[in-house]
């Protein structure tokens, strides 16, 4: 028997490959699944299931395209009806893989097609568990996003949720291996461990939403409590993974298509493209394409693109460095966007060279920050971390913006008076520079090294909070046609 866990960082994602006497399982595979079949050739094996524990928000499965080329059966459990050919397993239906059997454990909840399976071996003895969304290592899955789909509120869900795992998981014996379907990092839950495995008994222990002595009413409160909003591209995840979507090498081809700069320039304003660039964050500070936005490929690139963008049918043109062209195609397609028209040919260097206009971000160093602060008074700061990352400690007087609810603060910032903009360690604050300059606000400086530096140069900080700084304010979403507005 051989078990591995795939786990994708910038997703916090968990697939498995599952091996048995030649034969193959792949359980909630990524889009790109040359992988898996590259393993399964090397072990002389064959891809035999494609199991899936629910219809995923926040990537795209790579069910369909895996089923089309080796031939597997794509499983989910009971309620899910996919729009393609498919098997709708039965509550404790089995299958066989080699010595192997997997049990089919309908755990609704986080969705009403949410499903557990459970892994056991040639002795019948109950080895592993692969519980999707529905059980994370000190969390479980929201039960807030198959509210609409299903008809009911997230309390009902979260009602159903507390059902499934006491009848279906707790019962279960305290040394079986539990394998999520996400780690820290997923918008899927609130409160998920770093760690990827763990031990059925060790959750009893101290994941909160396992107590056995915590009544369904508590259960519902703790998981509903403090659940920010999802990401606005989940619910065009799901209706891909349910309807069916492009086979990624149609996607690849597409968005491989080198532009020259005047070419690039021209597809921009013919097509309305965001312009997406990915390099690090400082080389974005000397100088980017006006009304480009940042969004950096070594960070949470996806989950970001996806939050801020929010339109999966966004043309998108890139700049990036050569060789991490495709890869960032790839990652675009993993949460949806498959419509990336082509790449800057020669990067940023070449925009200069061809002595097109360009502009830049002012950043200075914490140190910079903190002389600042001595030589002004009130100086305005932006805090675009997240709510919980503010409340734990901040700068006195600070605005809270987090960079997810930027269009709900854009009015909040001042027209002409110099600000300051921060984040934990400066990722996000030059995203969120990036999308105040693209709507025409272009007195800001970005601090390096975000609140990590700040603190490292011995600047007060605080945990009080005022009401006032969490207030938002209706202001337009982010103009897909990539205009100051």
């Amino acid at each position: 028997m051989k078990i591995e866990q795939i786990y994708t960082g910038c997703l916090s994602q968990g697939a498995y490959y599952i091996e048995s006497q030649g034969e193959v399982a792949i359980i909630d595979p990524l889009r790109e699944v040359q992988p898996y079949i590259d393993k399964a050739e090397a072990s002389g094996a064959k891809i035999k299931y494609i199991f899936e524990t629910h219809f995923h928000a926040d990537f795209v499965s790579g069910h369909l395209t895996l089923s089309e080329i080796t031939g597997a059966p794509i499983i989910f459990g009971p309620n899910a009806n996919p729009d393609f050919e498919s098997t709708t397993a039965t509550d404790g239906q089995e299958f066989k893989l080699g010595e192997l059997t997997f049990v089919v454990l309908h755990t609704p909840g986080h969705t009403m097609e949410s499903t557990t399976y459970l892994l056991r071996d040639k002795n019948g003895k109950d080895h592993a568990l692969f519980t999707g969304d529905t059980l994370f290592l000190g969390d479980v899955g929201r039960p807030d996003l198959a509210q609409k789909a299903a008809d009911m509120t997230q309390e009902d869900l979260a009602g159903i949720l507390y059902n499934s795992l006491r009848t279906k998981i707790m019962p279960l014996a305290d040394d079986i291996t539990v394998y999520p379907a996400h780690g820290a990092g997923s918008a899927c839950g609130k409160n998920m461990m770093k760690e990827t495995v763990d031990t059925l008994g060790n959750q009893k222990e101290m994941n909160y939403a396992l107590r056995s002595d915590m009544t369904k009413e508590e259960f519902v409160e703790e998981v509903t409590d403090g659940l920010l909003p999802p990401p606005a591209y989940f619910p065009m995840n799901v209706k891909m993974n349910k309807e069916g979507y492009k086979n990624i090498e149609e996607v690849l081809k597409r968005g491989n298509s080198a532009l020259s700069p005047t070419a690039f320039e021209a597809a921009a304003n013919e097509t309305g493209a965001v312009i997406l660039d990915v390099r690090k964050a400082q080389d974005f500070a000397k100088g980017h394409i006006p009304g480009s936005i940042f969004i950096g490929i070594d960070g949470g690139f996806a989950p970001w693109v996806g939050d801020l963008i929010k339109d999966v049918e966004q043309p998108i043109l890139l700049i990036a460095d050569h060789d991490r062209i495709e890869e960032t195609i790839t990652r675009l397609s993993r949460v949806g966007f498959d419509h990336t028209l082509g790449y800057l040919e020669g990067g940023f260097e070449a925009w200069k060279k061809a002595s097109k206009e360009y502009d830049t971000v002012t950043s200075i160093s914490a140190q910079e920050f903190k002389k600042a602060q001595e030589d002004e008074k009130d100086i305005p700061v932006f805090d675009v971390r997240k709510p919980g990352e503010f409340e734990a400690e901040h700068l006195p007087n600070v605005h809270h913006t987090s960079l997810s609810d930027l269009n709900d603060h854009m009015a909040e910032y001042p027209e002409k008076e110099t600000f300051y903009v921060h984040c934990a360690g400066g990722y996000r604050s030059m995203i969120a520079s990036s999308i105040l300059k693209n709507r025409g606000i272009h007195n800001l400086i970005d601090i390096q090294g975000g609140f990590k530096a700040i603190k490292e140069a011995g600047i007060e900080t605080t945990n009080y909070v005022c009401p006032s700084t969490l207030k938002k304010k209706n202001t337009p979403e982010l103009d897909s046609s990539n205009k100051a507005s």
